[in-house]
């Protein structure tokens, strides 16, 4: 008994440890992801990459991603209508505040004077679509918190939206390695409702 008291604190002990916390996790407008069967990735060609961000940063934060959704039953698909939309910032204070009213477009740069993703896919799209309760992250400083939307781009409805902390080495502005990366997406999917396949529950 004692012996399985101490393996369920080390356990304990050792996830509190973890570099990686989840930000928020929120479905929007009752979407059933379940019902998509493909998805494909926002890609430069989209957008542009967040400031700080290079190709090999995309390269394994989208591989990452990609992994999560095969192992979830989704095939990848450059027609699907499920868009997985990736921003990025870098503040340090947590806190949410409702999305700005509909047809709103800030104007004030691709940090929205610091406090804001910068989005690949501009947010701003499918701005309009959401909810009136819809919560955005704001004030997030030297935590380097990527943030993931899905979203219908035929329809331009948003459908999720997960944030991750600490994709960025603490106190310094390098991305994790790709192990890291790796450990931030899951992570991200951690409250994903698509469950994953059977297979993959036991790694």
């Amino acid at each position: 008994m004692k012996k399985a008291l101490f393996l369920m604190s080390l356990v304990l002990l050792l996830g509190a440890c973890s570099p990686f916390s989840l930000v928020n996790s929120e479905t929007y407008n009752d979407a059933d992801l379940a019902s998509y069967k493909t998805f494909r990735i926002v890609s430069p060609a989209d957008g542009d990459l967040p400031p700080g961000m290079e190709m090999v940063t995309y390269y394994n934060i989208t591989a990452a991603i990609r992994e999560q959704l095969l192992e979830r039953g989704f095939s990848e698909d450059p027609n699907s209508p499920l868009l997985v939309n990736i921003g990025l910032t870098i503040h340090r204070e947590i806190q949410t505040q409702p999305a700005l009213p509909p047809g709103y477009s800030p104007l004030s740069g691709p940090y929205f004077n610091g406090y804001y993703p910068y989005f690949m896919w501009p947010r701003d799209y499918y701005w309009s679509s959401y909810y009136s309760n819809a919560k955005i992250i704001t004030g997030i400083y030297k935590e380097g918190v990527l943030t993931m939307d899905f979203v219908n781009i035929e329809t331009k409805v948003p459908l999720y939206s997960a944030s991750v902390a600490t994709i960025m080495q603490n106190g310094n502005p390098q991305f994790r390695n790709l192990k890291g990366i790796a450990e931030a997406v899951e992570t991200l999917f951690s409250k994903f409702p698509v469950p994953l396949l059977p297979q993959y529950r036991s790694k």
